[in-house]
């Protein structure tokens, strides 16, 4: 058995948890999310869910972290809520909002833009060179941030590009003249 499957979830009392036909819905202060599982039986109990898969194969016993994982993410979403950070890292990046669309001035010859997502909220602190992603879905969070770092990931040598607040780049070495 998964030692993180095995784990009760607690469930906060403003939140309120459907579960029907293999689909469990999750309606909390900041919005509602839905998770439709597999392989997988969830139990509601009082204030507490657990997570049994439905057979002691492997087949069925690899969801079982996994959806007991997903299911705590939403419950901590819809009442906390998910941010990452992205740090722009040299001389000019800026990041702008522009109706719904986020555009990047990073070094290219042109402005990059990028459509902010239904249900996430983009800000840009710190006289533009922050950007801040804030959701109740930590899967759409993450996709977001990380499709943002890669339009210019930070590059080894200057440490330009865009990066996340808790990364640490590591520089190499320049060429050195040899006599």
């Amino acid at each position: 058995m998964s030692n993180i499957g095995n784990k009760i979830i607690i469930v906060p009392k403003n939140v309120e948890i459907l579960i029907k036909n293999e689909t469990i819905s999750v309606k909390g202060p900041k919005g509602s999310l839905s998770l439709k599982f597999h392989n997988v039986e969830v139990h509601l109990e009082d204030l507490t869910i657990k997570v049994f898969p439905l057979n002691k194969s492997i087949k069925y016993k690899k969801y079982h972290g996994l959806y007991r994982t997903l299911i705590n993410n939403m419950i901590i979403g819809v009442v906390e809520g998910f941010k990452k950070k992205l740090l722009l890292n040299g001389l000019g990046y800026r990041a702008n909002i522009e109706n719904k669309n986020i555009a990047l001035s990073i070094g290219f010859s042109h402005t990059v833009y990028k459509q902010i997502p239904e249900g996430l909220n983009v800000n840009i602190l710190d006289q533009n060179k922050t950007i801040e992603i804030l959701g109740i879905s930590k899967e759409l969070v993450g996709l977001f941030a990380s499709q943002i770092r890669n339009i210019r990931p930070p590059e080894p040598y200057l440490g330009k590009g865009i990066q996340y607040s808790y990364e640490k780049i590591i520089k190499k070495q320049g060429k050195t003249n040899i006599k």
